[in-house]
């Protein structure tokens, strides 16, 4: 099932059991509660959902997506004045039970810089959605929002849960009302407070500060500042969001239509925010905004149809695009300009996702292929076989260590992994030096041949040149390669691959998640519990669709 396509489809969410049930569930279903590795055991460790007395008429209309996302301490200069002897912890606790409250009214207010109502025009505005019940701010003396959090959205509700605290339900809801989130995107590193967007199904987007969401016990999103209001740049849904790394505050927005679009945070949005008809929708063109107070500053027409994930290299070189055409496009992003890409074998690509050292880009969709791209090569350098059904997530692994060769090589070796609609998790080994190559077709009668490392068949000597779209190659000129672990992890289609420095997550389309413990983590886990350290996380999974 495509997580982001415009024709997703979802069945059975409304009439799922509780959480509390869950391991009753697993045992009757036949799901392990560990998967082997050559390293050891994954052992799952708890589980994260929503409340299923929460869930609305609208939760079939979306895929559950999760966002990682670690608050670092507050500054002490910048903490709240204490306002009442509330703890934090009780605090938290009483956000916990008003979940379930009636959502009440909708109020919006326009919030100057002094605090006071005014009017602002264009597409960008500060927007405070509160709610007419519950309009409280949490009391905050000693609460700074530090620890890590897990973001994802059901229906039209986002919820956070502490992934610190084994408790399986949520400390906080945001409830949309007339449209569902579908994306989000985190940044750790933002300076102005504002470090979590949130794309919707109608086009809107919403940049907000996490820290205060979880302060505010109200059920709105609060401080938000709003894009695209009402369909005013781009009508169409948005299918995924992501920061630009290290372009202190600018994002951008990809949309059903084929379209992207880049914003800055700060800027008001005052300006014309309409760009020149796309004359040719199968190019790639890039239009920049008329004004220099214009919010979005430049559009991107990508593809014909539907984008369907959006990621940065870490270090912010490329930009990786998938659509519903069936293409993997790289781009240089400053530069604007398409560096390489190709066609799947057969459909749409869903996902995409880096290696840490931006030398290799993952990429899976409807042909139910895992396929590696080599920057440097320019082209697929392997196909992973192993899904059933449409791969619906990748990721790489950066906190796996491959194990001790005992030479003198530099043998670099990959660890990856992806999720599908057919309910599993694989977890994949790679390296270019133990690759096997076809070195030529088979011919009539005959049988093909092979070679390891460095020596490549025709069809891999050729160069590709700089920015060309490759046509989907033979499946007899890829390179296959074989899933280390497969395993069963729910019993409903799986949205979303998270790795940390302790475990993996793994999220379903309806809004569970399962932590896995890595085998050197889990019997400290189990024996004692403690805050854990900061870490960056390395996230598959479409944050959009």
């Amino acid at each position: 099932m495509n997580n982001n396509s415009t024709t997703t489809t979802m069945n059975g969410g409304i009439g799922m059991s509780a959480s509390s049930s869950s391991s009753t569930a697993q045992s009757s279903t036949g799901l392990k509660t560990y998967f082997k590795t050559p390293e050891g055991r994954y052992k799952l460790q708890y589980e994260k959902t929503h409340p299923s007395s929460l869930l609305h008429y609208t939760h079939g209309k979306s895929v559950s997506q999760v966002t990682l996302a670690h608050l670092k301490e507050k500054p002490a200069s910048a903490l709240p004045a204490p306002s009442s002897s509330f703890s934090a912890s009780g605090g938290m606790r009483y956000a916990a039970k008003l979940l379930g409250a009636s959502n009440g009214g909708r109020s919006l207010s326009v919030v100057g810089g002094n605090g006071t109502a005014k009017a602002i025009s264009g597409a960008s505005r500060n927007v405070s959605i509160g709610n007419s019940v519950n309009s409280c701010s949490l009391p905050s003396s000693n609460f700074d929002g530090k620890g890590t959090y897990l973001i994802f959205n059901v229906g039209d509700t986002i919820y956070i849960s502490d992934l610190n605290s084994h408790d399986k339900d949520p400390i906080k809801s945001i409830h949309f009302g007339n449209s569902n989130p579908v994306c989000h995107a985190f940044d750790p590193e933002a300076k102005d407070g504002h470090d979590l967007l949130i794309g919707l199904n109608s086009g809107d987007v919403y940049s907000v500060s996490l820290r205060q969401q979880l302060q505010d016990v109200g059920k709105k999103l609060v401080g938000a500042q709003h894009y695209n209001k009402d369909g005013s740049v781009n009508s169409s849904r948005c299918t995924s969001i992501a920061w630009i790394p290290e372009a202190d505050g600018a994002f951008v927005v990809a949309h059903a239509d084929g379209n992207l679009f880049v914003y800055e945070k700060g800027r008001d949005g005052t300006g014309d925010t309409s760009f020149p008809i796309v004359k040719d929708t199968s190019q790639f063109s890039v239009a920049h905004a008329k004004s220099s107070k214009s919010n979005p500053v430049a559009r991107w027409h990508i593809c014909q149809g539907s984008i369907n994930a959006v990621a940065f290299s870490f270090d912010g070189t490329y930009l990786g695009t998938v659509g519903r055409d069936g293409y993997l496009r790289v781009f240089d992003y400053l530069k604007e300009q398409l560096v390489c890409g190709g066609k799947s074998y057969y459909g749409a690509i869903l996902c995409c996702a880096w290696s840490m050292d931006s030398k290799y880009i993952l990429s899976g969709g409807e042909d139910d292929l895992v396929q590696l791209w080599s920057m440097e090569d320019r082209k697929v350098v392997a196909w992973g076989e192993g899904h059933s059904s449409w791969v619906s997530a990748v990721a790489f692994d950066p906190y796996w260590s491959p194990p001790s060769s005992d030479g003198a090589g530099e043998t670099v070796m990959y660890r990856f992994g992806s999720v599908g609609q057919d309910t599993q998790l694989l977890l994949w080994d790679f390296s270019m030096d133990e690759i096997v190559f076809p070195l030529r077709r088979c011919p009539p009668g005959g049988s093909p041949t092979y070679s390891t490392g460095s020596q490549s068949s025709s069809h891999w000597d050729s160069a590709i040149p700089l920015g060309t779209l490759q046509p989907s190659p033979s499946m007899r000129d890829v390179p296959k390669l074989s899933p280390l672990v497969s395993h069963r992890v729910y019993s409903d289609p799986l949205s979303g691959l998270i790795f940390t420095d302790d475990s993996v997550l793994t999220a379903c389309r309806e809004g569970h998640i399962k932590i896995w413990m890595r085998p050197e983590s889990s019997e400290n886990k189990s024996t004692c519990e403690k805050e854990k350290p900061s870490f960056p996380s390395i996230v598959g999974g479409l944050n959009h669709k």
